[in-house]
């Protein structure tokens, strides 16, 4: 019988002075105790896996070790996903959940070789495949049959897709397309399990048809013989090294010389080409993009639970670790205790809660767009990739400055591996850059913030998320600073519309000059962006405001934990951008000390229950995989425990002595 591990008595004590029952938070987050339930089970036939266990820490492994180890972890989990679709216990929200921020990363700690076959490759069949393509495509993907990736970015062009030189040349003679790679910058960048897993790639290049450029479309191309795996003719193909995290992954390079695919392989539910050439020009262009704003909207909910992971371990440390004293009287202080300490946690708590409700909101809306796009209505899709740009990169950026602070947080030990909050910050900060760089998606969304302020000023009918620019595009003035949430959500709004406003004027006054729009607006991209953001921030405010509100079923315990950490997100933005809400909003300089006062009586509101709330996200130690976070709270034991388990330990005198130090020792310098 396995012997039960003693708790830490200081989180111990935290636990038994909580006020709320954690079990009500985690059926909250889950959406019910049957989910709960089903969530934990699946979790448990996984991570009870010998085959799945991490013997050797990863980072004792080479790069190649951990490749391999990933592919057979990879293989091993959707044999899994298989079985338990067969056994009719799992739907496709198995995969969401398996291949996910949370659970995914818990499982293969350093990336999985074959998420982007079903985040990516799949997606854009069904996304961009006409009907006939979608029958022979998906079935040969869905059952294995192949691997897939999405071959987009190249080693000279990312965001800025039309730039791409990948180029695909219809030959009419024999109703084939051929792909090449003109120049080294051509060649595709990136993609995940592109190195050496996938032998098939959806490849975005520019279609040449009748002696015209048509732009980028997709083409389904076979990248490595099914039998053999190996690289077919015309086809470089390779893995581009070790990166700051995510070394499963197997991120590849690819290059085309005269590689010739059958017509029928271009994704033609959008555009077409004939045999003879002609090309049939879709609805909207932007329809293309669909697969990039698929994924943008699922990373949400991976940042909030790669936040969440962070934000466990360093509340779960504080709690543990003492350090000084607050009072000379008392002894070394609980490091929670201290309220800077608060300060650098909480906040992240709170953001955890608001990025799900960002991204649950943005989920549904996307399944309510992508309903409307297949009746061809196509109304709604300017304001979802508006919103999915920017909220990818607000809470991308915010989430990876939050694990930064959050390690910080945890002193010294925060820095080891064993903590894996560097891990998570690999994790994390990585999605600031790929499916769009944040700078370049901010400047999407300003760019349809701009053309919505001269909607609002000729008073047209707006898309709710935009809805407030009607308000104050009139000369609506806010109403008298409150230290309510109503009063904030409004003045986040007058920021948002004011920076839009700002940054619309300077841009129209540049041209005015004679400035070129294109210089213009390069011109104007710093207000442009920060207008963006300020929008975001109103959207995931107002957001989250909303989501607590309507929690009506919680009880009153619960409801009271919700309420203190909305006000914290909303309070903490209200003075982390002080300035603009003194320039844009009803605050005043007299109102700032208030504002102050609320936000550190919330800190101190939140502290009895911050190792409860923590709690509730319900977070395995195995998929935590950190010695400082672990629901024991014996931080220092695992933390020798996994020194012990370092290659250098396993030896008294390593060989290097008798090599290099002996020597050096004995030749008297």
């Amino acid at each position: 019988m396995e012997k039960k591990v003693a708790v830490n008595k200081d989180l111990q004590r935290e636990r038994d002075r909580c006020t709320f029952d954690p079990l009500e938070l985690t059926h909250l987050l889950d959406g019910g105790p049957e989910k709960t339930q089903a969530r934990r089970d699946r979790e448990q036939l996984f991570l009870d896996d010998p085959e799945l266990q991490d013997e050797i820490p990863i980072k004792y492994k080479s790069h190649k070790e951990i490749y391999e180890d990933g592919v057979r972890k990879a293989c091993i989990v959707l044999k899994k996903v298989r079985k338990l679709q067969e056994e009719g216990k799992a739907g496709m929200d198995v995969f969401s959940h398996v291949l996910g921020g949370m659970f995914g990363s818990g499982l293969l700690k350093d990336g999985n070789p074959l998420v982007l076959h079903y985040a990516m490759f799949l997606p854009a069949i069904m996304g961009q495949g006409n009907l006939k393509q979608q029958e022979y495509w998906i079935s040969r993907s869905w059952d294995g049959n192949i691997i897939g990736t999405y071959a987009q970015t190249e080693l000279g062009h990312g965001t800025f897709i039309r730039g791409l030189e990948t180029t695909a040349t219809y030959d009419v003679s024999t109703k084939e397309f051929i792909l090449n790679s003109p120049t080294l910058t051509s060649y595709k960048w990136w993609p995940g399990g592109l190195g050496h897993t996938a032998n098939y790639a959806v490849v975005v290049a520019q279609l040449y048809t009748q002696g015209e450029c048509r732009g980028i479309h997709p083409f389904i191309v076979q990248l490595r013989h099914e039998e053999t795996h190996e690289p077919l003719p015309g086809i470089k193909i390779g893995e581009i090294g070790t990166k700051l995290g995510m070394n499963a992954t197997n991120n590849g390079f690819l290059g085309f010389d005269n590689v010739r695919i059958p017509r029928e392989n271009m994704l033609m539910k959008n555009s077409q080409v004939l045999e003879d050439g002609t090309y049939v020009k879709g609805v909207n262009d932007k329809l293309t993009y669909g697969t990039m704003m698929f994924v943008r909207v699922v990373l949400v909910h991976d940042i909030a639970s790669y936040l969440s992971k962070a934000v466990t371990i360093t509340t779960r440390y504080s709690a543990v670790r003492r350090q000084s004293q607050i009072n000379s009287e008392e002894p070394e202080a609980q490091i929670i205790n201290y309220i800077t300490q608060q300060y650098k946690i909480f906040p992240n708590l709170a953001a955890c809660l608001a990025f799900r409700s960002a991204a649950d909101w943005i989920w549904n809306m996307y399944n309510i767009v992508t309903g409307e796009l297949d009746q061809g209505d196509l109304e709604s899709l300017p304001e979802l990739h508006s919103l999915s740009c920017c909220l990818k990169a607000v809470a991308s950026s915010d989430a990876a400055t939050g694990v930064e602070q959050l390690r910080l947080a945890c002193g010294g030990h925060g820095y080891m591996d064993a903590s894996n909050l560097p891990a998570t910050y690999g994790l994390v900060t990585a999605i600031c850059t790929y499916e769009g760089e944040n700078t370049v998606l901010l400047l999407q969304t300003a760019r349809y913030l701009v053309k919505t302020w001269k909607l609002a000023i000729d008073g047209q009918p707006l898309p709710i998320t935009v809805q407030y620019l009607l308000v104050f595009s009139r000369g609506g003035k806010q109403r008298p600073w409150q230290n309510s949430l109503d009063c904030i959500i409004e003045a986040h709004q007058a920021v948002a519309a004011g920076k839009i406003r700002l940054a619309t004027e300077n841009f129209e006054r540049r041209i005015r000059s004679g400035v070129s729009q294109e210089d213009a607006w390069n011109e104007t991209s710093i207000e442009l962006m920060q207008c963006a953001e300020a929008h975001c921030r109103a959207f995931i405010v107002r957001t989250f405001i909303e989501a607590v509100r309507e929690n009506t079923s919680v009880s009153k315990e619960l409801c009271v934990i919700l309420q203190h950490l909305c006000e914290l997100y909303a309070v903490y933005w209200v003075l982390q951008r002080l300035g603009d809400f003194l320039r844009y909003s009803s605050l005043t300089n007299e109102d700032v000390p208030s504002l102050q006062a609320w936000l550190e009586n919330l800190l101190a509101a939140i502290r009895p229950n911050a190792v409860g709330i923590v709690d509730g996200f319900d977070i395995r130690d195995e998929i935590l995989s950190s010695a400082l976070g672990a629901y024991d709270g014996n931080v220092y034991e695992r933390l020798f425990a996994e020194a012990m388990k370092s290659p250098l330990n396993q030896q008294s005198v390593n060989e290097s002595f008798e090599k290099y130090l002996k020597p050096f020792l004995k030749s008297h310098l």
